[in-house]
């Protein structure tokens, strides 16, 4: 109990706390430690209430921003568990020059830091970038994908890749040998093999990757910072607009647990991944 109580009283006052406040302050109890906030910001409602969240909900172009807060965090999810799937399978059954180059490019962007990758895919796609030019060299027209949702996901591929490649290609790779030459013998092909034994069998690191993904991007900041547009924007910048620029913390923190909301639907998956997990291996 001693050992377990100093990181119980950390996680409260620097956890629990400032969540249960906000909260607090984003359903209209301005009173107490929320008061600074509440004479220096704007649209400050100081009355109990779920108004905050209502206009919230009224308005067109925060809804516009969910909406594509959430189109292109289910888009980077299936992409990036579905590349994480081919890589692993690769690496899995073939191997080779081919397994090993993939699963080195897959694991790059671990070593480059979301700044200098955002930025890059921006100079990559954007009007002036290296795409349009190499295609108006060849005679052609490329899309222009600076600034636009496209970059988002792309980005958000890009640095959600490495973790799932890992974890899901971890858990291919611990499969026996044993179960697929069983199901070869009982005449079933690759795809067969695949569909029936390696992905039901990676089920778990399948749902934990994918829910890793789908926190990472809903909440991502740099990404969509560097590569987006200013209308829609994912509502990680919304939030630090709200905050920062517009001067509206009330409306900030309601967006904040929109968020968690969302978040904690994704979270759910991955705790019943987990307590399923533990109740096979024990």
């Amino acid at each position: 109990m001693v050992l377990v109580a100093a990181p119980t009283a950390v996680v409260l006052v620097f956890v629990a706390f400032p969540v249960f406040n906000a909260l607090l302050f984003s359903l209209g109890f301005t009173g107490g430690i929320n008061s600074t906030l509440a004479e220096i910001g704007q649209d400050i409602i100081s009355t109990p209430s779920f108004a905050v969240f209502e206009n919230l909900f009224h308005d067109s172009m925060y809804m516009r921003d969910l909406g594509a807060t959430l189109i292109v965090t289910f888009a980077s999810t299936v992409l990036t568990i579905g590349a994480a799937c081919v890589i692993s399978i690769i690496l899995r059954l073939y191997g080779g020059y081919l397994g090993k180059l993939l699963s080195i490019l897959a694991v790059v962007p671990l070593f480059v830091p979301v700044v200098i990758a955002s930025w890059a895919i921006l100079t990559f796609y954007d009007g002036t970038g290296f795409l349009r030019s190499v295609a108006a060299s060849l005679g052609f027209s490329a899309p222009t994908w600076g600034f636009t949702l496209t970059a988002v996901t792309i980005g958000s591929v890009w640095t959600s890749l490495p973790f799932a490649v890992l974890l899901i290609a971890g858990a291919m790779q611990g499969i026996p040998d044993a179960l697929l030459e069983a199901a070869h013998d009982a005449g079933a092909g690759n795809w067969q093999a695949i569909w029936h034994v390696l992905l039901p069998l990676a089920k778990i690191p399948l749902t934990i990757a994918s829910t890793f993904t789908f926190i990472g991007v809903l909440g991502s900041f740099t990404v969509p910072y560097f590569t987006g547009p200013n209308s829609p924007t994912m509502l990680g910048v919304d939030l630090s607009r709200y905050f920062t620029a517009f001067n509206r913390p009330q409306q900030s923190t309601a967006q904040a647990f929109v968020v968690f909301a969302f978040a904690s639907v994704a979270a759910g998956l991955y705790l019943w991944a987990t307590m399923h997990s533990n109740e096979q291996t024990s």
